[in-house]
């Protein structure tokens, strides 16, 4: 005859469920979790949850300074946007933008690291001050360069007008002005490149330089078989991030230059946010947003196509 469990009061069963929810939730299994979870929480209301309310916003037809309730409208703020003469004119421009100020910083980022490869006396002091652009605010850069730039207190007015007894205003013309913001950008993150290829100049084996010596090959030679390998990697991922930020790049040419003259510096950053925040066309912004997000995207792709190509083993 079986015995039946004897009655127990509900708040002592109640008392004993929760004992054993206790003892669940803080099996050593589940405290790794548990660790992650507000973390996990709090990145996705900050931003997970923007990404998808503005991506779900892109298929709509809603402006931020109206009351009236979003209309679903598809692809068709894409299809606007993809056929607009103006988003191809700031895709260019942006273009331009980027690949001068890469170039440029690839340039002057490798010569400094080649220089500082080297020891010499007060290298940590001009290490110092050769990274110190790389560690102001985009703000002050604009702001300092918009000065420097400015054809009545400039410096560089000033050195111009030494030689032809005129002001010299740079920004004045569409190519001037893409002049001064790549000189700009690049004087602030050539340093970067600098960093990321100096760490691969430092973990060149010096053996492989003596054995070369004994060879007596030529420093071109030395160059091409020895220190270009190690910081090939290095100059690549360099390349992918700076295009990457450059491509995005909106407070530098805005305080610098705000899109003039005219809209010849306007990059696709500065046009989503006047879509967005001066004619409130919120649907289209943030449908450019992830036409952008769709560039970067492609961008990285390619990048990491190249560096599978080139480490792949040769077939024989």
């Amino acid at each position: 005859m079986a015995v039946s469990p004897p009655f127990l009061p509900p708040a002592f069963a109640k008392n004993e469920n929760s004992r054993g929810f206790l003892q669940w939730i803080n099996a050593p299994e589940r405290r790794g979790p548990l660790l992650v979870a507000p973390a996990l929480a709090l990145l996705f209301l900050i931003n997970i949850m923007p990404l998808l309310w503005s991506f779900g916003l892109s298929f709509f037809n809603y402006r931020a300074n109206r009351l009236s309730a979003p209309k679903f409208k598809g692809l068709e703020n894409y299809t606007d946007l993809l056929n607009d003469d103006r988003v191809w004119e700031r895709f260019v421009t942006t273009g331009i933008i980027v690949s001068s100020s890469v170039a440029l910083q690839l340039i002057i980022g490798f010569g400094l690291a080649m220089l500082f490869a080297r020891k010499f006396p007060l290298r940590r002091l001009a290490l110092m001050l050769v990274l110190t652009p790389m560690m102001l605010s985009f703000v002050s850069v604009a702001i300092f360069f918009k000065l420097f730039y400015d054809p009545t207190l400039g410096a560089l007015s000033w050195v111009v007008s030494l030689v032809t007894d005129e002001s010299f205003a740079l920004l004045s013309t569409p190519t001037g002005a893409i002049l001064g913001i790549v000189i700009a950008d690049a004087w602030m993150w050539s340093p970067f490149v600098m960093l990321l290829v100096l760490a691969g100049l430092v973990s060149v084996p010096g053996y492989l330089y003596e054995a070369a010596e004994i060879d007596r090959a030529s420093p071109w030679k030395r160059f091409r078989t020895i220190t270009f390998p190690y910081v090939k990697s290095l100059l690549l991922l360099a390349l992918l991030f700076r295009t990457i930020e450059t491509f995005k790049t909106f407070d530098l040419v805005f305080l610098i230059t705000e899109g003039g003259p005219g809209s010849s510096t306007e990059t696709i950053a500065i046009y989503a946010y006047r879509l967005g925040f001066q004619f409130f066309r919120t649907s289209e912004a943030s449908a450019l947003a992830y036409l952008i997000l769709f560039v970067v995207i492609v961008l990285t792709s390619i990048y990491l196509y190249v560096v599978k190509r080139r480490n792949a083993p040769e077939e024989v």
